[in-house]
């Protein structure tokens, strides 16, 4: 048990970069799929050989943020609760 002498180790929460990386894909996959779903011509499929890739980048990318999302919860970064020393890291390594 860690006792108020003894930090302790915490989750790295909204700092971990692979939920960074999420919202950021996630905020474009929102754009792309609603600009795919509501404004997208019969010119612009055409012209995309018949797809709406608006739609389906933007689903793509909601569900790499998904993935990205996932990963985060269920395996979260731990903060080590005191930095490493170069005695610490030599002894590690060895």
């Amino acid at each position: 048990m860690a006792t108020e002498s003894q930090p302790r180790a915490h989750k790295a929460g909204a700092f971990d970069i692979r939920l960074i990386i999420a919202l950021l894909i996630g905020v474009y996959g929102v754009i792309l799929t609603v600009m795919g779903i509501g404004f997208t011509s019969d010119d612009d499929i055409k012209k995309a050989a018949d797809v709406n890739i608006n739609l389906w980048a933007g689903i793509g990318m909601l569900v790499v943020a998904a993935l990205f999302a996932t990963w985060a919860l269920v395996r979260p970064l731990v903060v080590p609760a005191e930095p490493e020393t170069d005695d610490t890291t030599a002894v590690a390594g060895e």
